[in-house]
């Protein structure tokens, strides 16, 4: 694998992967309108979302059953998560083209990146 192949992956990766995530967003938005389009909003008063969208695994589950809460939510990850997967695919990308010094820094990257997100709470 060249250079140039791989930055035409990790375009094609980072392009698709916005695409995908805006593409859950604008879908949990129409559904959330569709749902609440009459409903009256206070703004003396915050209300946080429910306690089914604030781990990965209540998202993932809300958004399977296609409650729009939960696909706005899932689409934000999505978003989250495309860069973390193009630094994936560059350690792999450059170790394949045996660049050892790259691949380390990817890696290293990555593993803040992961410990970032792990420890965020």
């Amino acid at each position: 694998m060249d250079d140039r192949r791989l930055e035409t992956i990790i375009g094609n990766l980072l392009r698709a992967g916005v695409l995908l995530a805006a593409a859950v967003v604008f879908l949990g938005g129409v559904l959330y309108l569709a749902g609440h389009h009459a409903d009256r909003i206070g703004y003396r008063h915050f209300t946080a979302g429910g306690t089914a969208i604030q781990t990965v695994a209540g998202i993932v589950q809300s958004a399977a059953h296609l409650h729009s809460e939960g696909l706005i939510q899932f689409g934000l990850l999505l978003l989250i998560a495309t860069p973390v997967a193009r630094v994936a695919l560059a350690v792999v990308g450059f170790a394949l083209e045996r660049d050892r010094l790259y691949a380390v820094v990817s890696l290293i990257v990555l593993a803040i990146l992961a410990f970032s997100l792990l420890h965020a709470i």
